[in-house]
């Protein structure tokens, strides 16, 4: 089974706080995936968000595990809600509003992927075959999610994020 977690940055003023909207809006942005990755307003994770997530709480030194700017990336926003009669399959969603959005993007740029890795990598490994392949695969995730995070920021917009399994 495939599962994503994608992100969409769009202009704040061209998007409706309707989960039904929002869904056809990423839908159709799904389908335009390559396309709009190339263009910098896209960007997903296949299945493994969650320990890209877990990396990321590596920078709460303080072991608050309180809402930080480490939650933002993956998890941050708040959740689009649905109307009762909307169908049960509507994927869920996030919303992140553009200051959140340049919070995320200025602690992306701030912080040091090897000292995360150093703080908790090996744990998420857990041993396998190559750790050096994992590690590698959450280094890319952390550069596009800085990029795109970045570029988002820099233009103002929000980032919409969807689960589609």
């Amino acid at each position: 089974m495939s599962i994503h977690l994608h992100f969409r940055a769009v202009a704040e003023s061209e998007i409706r706080d309707d989960h039904t909207w929002l869904a056809a809006f990423m839908a159709e942005a799904w389908d335009r995936h390559a396309e709009e990755y190339a263009a910098g307003v896209t960007d997903s994770i296949s299945k493994s968000w969650d320990s890209v997530n877990e990396l990321y709480t590596a920078a709460d030194v303080a072991g608050t595990g309180a809402e930080g700017p480490w939650t933002l990336p993956i998890y941050g926003g708040r959740p689009v809600a649905h109307s009762p009669e909307a169908d049960l399959g509507n994927p869920p969603m996030m919303y992140m509003d553009p200051p959140e959005v340049s919070r995320a993007a200025d602690f992306l740029a701030g912080v040091s992927f090897d000292e995360l890795w150093t703080a908790v990598g090996r744990g998420l490994w857990g041993g396998g075959p190559d750790e050096a392949l994992f590690r590698q695969c959450h280094l890319e995730h952390h550069e596009s999610l800085r990029g795109f995070y970045g570029r988002a920021a820099s233009a103002g917009h929000a980032v919409i994020k969807v689960v589609w399994a």
